[in-house]
C-alpha cells in the first residue's frame, strides 16, 4: 500500500487558522511541538501562570461557538516569543509574549476583535506542559485526505476543505477510511512510529469553513447519515522519535 504524509499543522492558539510545517521534530508521548500552546480565556478565568494541568475546552474560546476565530492566522516564532495574529494574510496584531506588554497588545486586539464572544476581558493563556487540545493524552491527529474527498462526493455532493478537521497530519494514498481499519495497529514514518489510538469523533468545530469563518454545513449529520460514523481521522500515539517531514513515505505494516 503506497501513502505519502501529504501535509504537516499545527495551530499555534486553540481556534485559529493552521500554520504549515515543511517539518517537525516528534519524541515519543508528546504532541506535536507548539501546537496548541496557547488559549483565549473569558475574563476571571485561568491564569497564564496557572496550574500546567490539561483543561478542556468550555473555559476557553473554541470553534464549537465562536466561529469568528477561524479568521485569524496565528503565527508564533519561539525564538523571539512574537506571537503575531493576521487575517488573510494581512498583519492585524503582534506581541513578544515575554513581555507583558507584549502580551496586552495581542490581549487589547482579541478584546476588539472578539468582542461579542468574550464574557469579559480576554486572557492570552500559556499550555507549560501539555497543550490545549481537546484529548488529555498527548495524541496527535491524522486524517485521510481520501476519506475527506469521499465525504464531499457521496455525501456533501461538493468538495470539503480538509483543513475543517484541523488535523495535524494529513496523508494521502490511502483507500477513503481504511485508517478507522488501523486502530490498535501502526504507521511508520522513516524513523518515527505512530501508534494508532482511536477514531476522532466530530462535533460542530468541524462545520466552521475556515476560510470563511461560516458555518454552512453540519458535518457530523454527514458523516453520520451519510457514512454511518460520527469519525473522520483518528488519533495517534508518537513511539518513537524523529523528525517528519511533508512528503514521508508511510510503512503500514500487514495484521
Amino acid at each position: 500500500m503506497s501513502a505519502t504524509l501529504a501535509r504537516i499543522y499545527r495551530y499555534p492558539v486553540k481556534g485559529m487558522t493552521a500554520e504549515a510545517l515543511a517539518s517537525t521534530a516528534l519524541e515519543p508521548g508528546k504532541r506535536v511541538p507548539g501546537d496548541r500552546r496557547f488559549a483565549i480565556a473569558h475574563g476571571g478565568g485561568i491564569s497564564h501562570e496557572a496550574s500546567a494541568a490539561w483543561q478542556p475546552k468550555a473555559g476557553f474560546l473554541n470553534l464549537m461557538r465562536d466561529e469568528r476565530l477561524a479568521l485569524l492566522e496565528a503565527r508564533f516564532d519561539e525564538a523571539s516569543g512574537v506571537l503575531a495574529l493576521n487575517r488573510g494574510g494581512k498583519p492585524l496584531a503582534r506581541g513578544d509574549l515575554r513581555t507583558p506588554l507584549g502580551r496586552t497588545l495581542i490581549e487589547q486586539f482579541l478584546a476588539a476583535f472578539m468582542k461579542g464572544e468574550l464574557r469579559g476581558s480576554p486572557k492570552l493563556v500559556e499550555a507549560r506542559a501539555g497543550a490545549f487540545t481537546d484529548q488529555e493524552a498527548p495524541f496527535l491527529s491524522l486524517v485521510n485526505l481520501a476519506s475527506v474527498r469521499d465525504l464531499g462526493e457521496r455525501v456533501i455532493k461538493g468538495e470539503v476543505d480538509p483543513l475543517r478537521f484541523r488535523a495535524n497530519l494529513y496523508i494521502d494514498g490511502l483507500p477513503p477510511w481504511r485508517e478507522l481499519d488501523l486502530i490498535g495497529g501502526q504507521i511508520d514514518f522513516g524513523a518515527v512510529r505512530l501508534r494508532v489510538a482511536a477514531p476522532i469523533r466530530r462535533c460542530a468545530a468541524v462545520n466552521v469553513d475556515p476560510a470563511t469563518a461560516a458555518r454552512d454545513l453540519n458535518i457530523p449529520r454527514a458523516l453520520e447519515g451519510g457514512i454511518g460514523h460520527p469519525s473522520m481521522g483518528v488519533y495517534a500515539e508518537v513511539m518513537s522519535a524523529g523528525v517528519l517531514a511533508a512528503g514521508a513515505a508511510a510503512v503500514i505494516p500487514e495484521r
